[in-house]
């Protein structure tokens, strides 16, 4: 390649004339491009989250992509040889919702999206390795899509069945469980989502809930313990029992999960989620006046929330079912309720209710005057001497009367078991395994584990995604589509009605929908993929991007893979990197892989907010990404984002100063212009304050980026250019080797944070581009030893003096020369010393007497 040529040095810090200089030698050298198979330098994957095109990048882009890059700089200069690529995320409903209300094809607006947003990638100087990108609405990465599909297919990993599911009514489209937030609406519209039954194709993902869960394990001190938590909470493994109840005059025994199969003694009845298939088993046999009350019932019931229904406020409905149980313990005949507290996807959709021990199986008890057990005496210590509880000793006073339906409170926490038959005495978690030996000696329950998390519905009633690889005979049995047939292209959606109405649009297109498979007709599934199923997999796709004969290249994966450091944020902690972390083991049980977790290590940033608030086109508040960098500079902005505080913590842009980042970079260019001495020149042997502070940067900053602390490297990196700047100002100035050998690290360090700048600065200096490939200087250790230190001087916990003395000082001579001050001999003189601390080199505290 031909070196490229540039203007001369530019005679004034201008930011402008610097990114459209430096730009266009970038574009010519493409410095970043990783394709050199001989290259045999450690390795680093360092990905950033493909973002998604929703228009122009905003301030949380110059966040992420800024510390993102910091890392991927960082790397390079060590001497390894770094894979930092992009691409984007751009199927799904943001964009056909977009198209629908501005009446134009998804492409079109999700690829001119994409056109704005590299433009201004490229502006903001991220070192990626622009040969790599991708979209995942390309037909060559959505194949991969439907192949990885069948995969899972073929495993028994990928099924489709009828099921309650999350609906969003204005979308339009079903959502998986992690696509609800926590106040019952969707993640998508804000619409309050509700239950509906539809067929829809899932993802096993509970077979790998034990692997998720205890995987993480792997990953303590390398991901946020925030992020840990939230996916362990999410996956929420519970251990217990299944109970088999049988309810008379239906043909099978009832399964039911509880975690404390020792309060079975006090289960008085049992409660069924209205909409689950086996509330509507059960009421078949009812009158018709409960036949009628259950149907009312269940069509109020199906106009709530998952939210409403969980509400510990609420009035607790239901509905009896003219049924009866028979608990498996003791032989009682308990009633069998609809209620809608019980939700159908928990479980087997039906509880054994014991009000004495839960506050809402009380709060229904207590509405439908149904009887309440005391199982766990919670007034009885569970350490110590077993009691021996017998009724007797309730009826005689002897151990306290305990009534929830006087107080209205379930009584929680432990105690001893009463009224529990053999199980009298004990305490919980022996009262738990002894019931579960007797349910396994009976016959009618069995010891078990249970999870929150649910298997991942991947079905979506929209266009703009990957179409589902299966068709359907004439029978309606499912087949396969084979590997050759791939890709299942999306028609156009020129005519196409896009507008959401419950089903696909892609269902309305006869001509797509019927095709032939080996000469016989048969339907495509006409819905289409979660657009998560895209980005679970992507960081492969980056080794490969471009190969059209797999989805990637295991000697590729086997050089990078997995992600070294991945920088994104926390809101992905549980949809995104859970998934990822499943279709990894997935790849990896089917042999694709050799690694079990995606991504080493996490960083997650916090959110660019303005006056404490979220930023709003609504609420009038938003900083524009454009204009920023039309108003500072690139170098400006993503200096202000590493300076402005940890990584995690939200950063407020009032608080930020870009005015402040321009100054300094100024006077690190200016730095580098003063310089005199010619390249390669000898630093020397001195050990001048200008070299020592050059120095301990050189020792320091690895450690304090390795360690995300990039605003503390920001302003040591200030300190040696206010030491270089003093020592030019006041001393040999721009002659001296140390100013030159300050001014080298202060370009090489600065190109991580502010590329432009360091760029023009390494010219100056008079080296090649880029200063990005660098290699970082080591330290010399000689000038990391102090001179000397600062030893504090107290009197009466008050400091009175502060003593420039040597690191290796004794106690004897800095005492006396504590006591040879002048402020502290006069402090001292006629007083009686109490008592005198000497810790060398730093500390001498004098107690003098009251």
């Amino acid at each position: 390649m031909t070196e490229p040529t540039s203007p001369e040095p530019a005679e004034s810090f201008d930011f402008r004339q610097l990114e459209h200089k430096w730009s266009a030698i970038w574009e010519q050298l493409q410095p970043f491009t990783v394709d050199d198979p001989n290259d045999q330098r450690p390795r680093k994957y360092i990905l950033d989250m493909f973002p998604y095109p929703s228009g122009d990048l905003h301030m949380g882009h110059a966040e992420v992509y800024a510390l993102g890059d910091i890392v991927a700089r960082y790397w390079r200069l060590r001497g390894f040889q770094v894979l930092h690529p992009i691409g984007w995320d751009s199927f799904g409903l943001p964009a056909e919702n977009a198209a629908i209300k501005r009446g134009v094809d998804p492409r079109e607006w999700t690829y001119q999206n994409i056109a704005q947003q590299r433009q201004s990638m490229k502006r903001y100087a991220t070192s990626f390795d622009w040969s790599r990108v991708f979209h995942t609405s390309d037909e060559e990465y959505y194949r991969w899509n439907q192949w990885l599909f069948l995969r899972m297919y073929e495993k028994g990993l990928a099924y489709r069945k009828d099921s309650w599911v999350n609906w969003d009514p204005v979308d339009q489209t079903v959502l998986a469980n992690e696509q609800v937030l926590a106040d019952g609406t969707s993640d998508r519209s804000g619409a309050v989502v509700v239950k509906k039954k539809l067929t829809q194709w899932y993802f096993k993902i509970t077979d790998y809930a034990d692997r998720l869960l205890d995987d993480l394990n792997q990953l303590e001190g390398r991901w946020p313990q925030k992020v840990l938590t939230m996916q362990r909470n999410w996956i929420g493994r519970s251990f217990g029992a299944e109970v088999d109840f049988v309810i008379e005059g239906h043909p099978e025994a009832i399964t039911v999960f509880t975690t404390r199969p020792d309060t079975l003694f006090g289960a008085t009845f049992m409660v069924v989620a209205p909409e689950s298939d086996l509330a509507s088993e059960l009421v078949a046999g009812a009158s018709p006046e409960v036949q009628e009350r259950f149907g009312t019932y269940l069509e109020k019931v199906q106009q709530s929330s998952e939210i409403e229904r969980q509400d510990h406020t609420r009035e607790k409905t239901g509905v009896f079912l003219e049924r009866w149980a028979i608990n498996p313990v003791n032989g009682e005949r308990i009633s069998v309720w609809a209620g809608d507290y019980v939700l159908a996807d928990y479980g087997t959709g039906i509880i054994m209710a014991v009000p004495a021990h839960d506050q809402r199986d009380l709060d229904f008890a207590i509405a439908h005057d149904l009887p309440v057990r005391v199982v766990v005496d919670v007034t009885a210590p569970v350490t110590g001497a077993i009691p021996v509880v017998t009724q007797e000793m309730l009826d005689s006073g002897e151990v306290p009367e305990l009534d929830p339906v006087a107080t209205g409170v379930a009584l929680a926490g432990s105690g001893r078991m009463i009224n529990s038959g053999p199980l009298n005495g004990l305490s919980k978690d022996n009262a738990i395994n002894r019931m579960i030996e007797l349910l396994e000696e009976a016959g009618t329950g069995r010891a078990t584990k249970t999870y929150r998390l649910r298997d991942w519905l991947i079905s979506r009633q929209r266009y703009w995604g990957t179409p589902i690889p299966i068709v359907y005979d004439e029978e309606g049995n499912e087949i396969a589509l084979p590997d050759d047939q791939l890709p299942v292209t999306l028609p156009p959606s020129e005519g196409l009605d896009l507008r959401p109405k419950g089903s696909s649009p892609l269902g309305a297109i006869d001509h797509w929908v019927n095709t032939e498979l080996d000469g016989k007709p048969v339907r495509r599934d006409a819905d289409t993929m979660d657009t998560f199923v895209d980005s679970s997999w992507y960081f492969l796709r980056f080794l490969s991007a471009h190969d059209d004969t797999q989805a990637f290249d295991p000697a590729e994966v086997d050089k990078w893979a997995p992600v070294d450091q991945y920088v994104g944020g926390v809101e992905h902690a549980i949809l995104h990197l859970l998934y990822a972390r499943f279709i990894t083991k997935v790849l990896f049980d089917l042999g694709y892989l050799t690694f079990t977790e995606p991504f080493t290590s996490l960083l997650n940033q916090g959110m660019v907010i303005l006056d404490g608030a979220k930023m709003s086109k609504s609420k009038g508040n938003v900083v524009y990404f454009s204009e920023e960098l039309d108003n500072y500079g690139v170098d400006a902005v993503r200096l202000s984002m590493a300076f402005a505080g940890p990584p995690e913590d939200d950063i407020d842009w009032r608080d930020v100063s870009p005015v402040g980042s321009q100054k300094f970079l100024a006077r690190a260019w200016r730095l580098a212009r003063d310089v005199q001495s010619e390249p390669g020149i000898a630093f020397g042997n001195g050990d001048g304050t200008l070299r020592r502070a050059t120095h301990h940067l050189l020792n320091d900053l690895p450690g304090l980026i390795e360690s995300f602390k990039f605003n503390v490297a920001v302003a040591r990196l200030m300190e040696l250019v206010n030491v270089a700047r003093k020592t030019i100002d006041q001393g040999p100035g721009g002659s001296d080797p140390a100013v030159r050998e300050a001014a080298e690290t202060v370009a090489i360090a600065l190109s991580m944070f502010a590329p432009y700048t360091a760029e023009e600065m390494w010219e100056i200096l008079g080296f090649p581009p880029s200063v990005a490939h660098a290699t970082w200087p080591s330290p010399d250790h000689t000038l990391l030893v102090e001179e000397s230190v600062v030893a504090i001087v107290q009197i009466n916990g008050k400091v009175r003096a502060r003593l420039d003395v040597s690191p290796s000082i004794g106690t004897d001579e800095l005492r006396k020369r504590a006591l040879a001050d002048e402020t502290i001999s006069s402090l001292v003189e006629g007083q009686e010393i109490k008592n005198l601390i000497v810790r060398p080199p730093k500390i001498v505290s004098i107690q003098l007497a009251d």
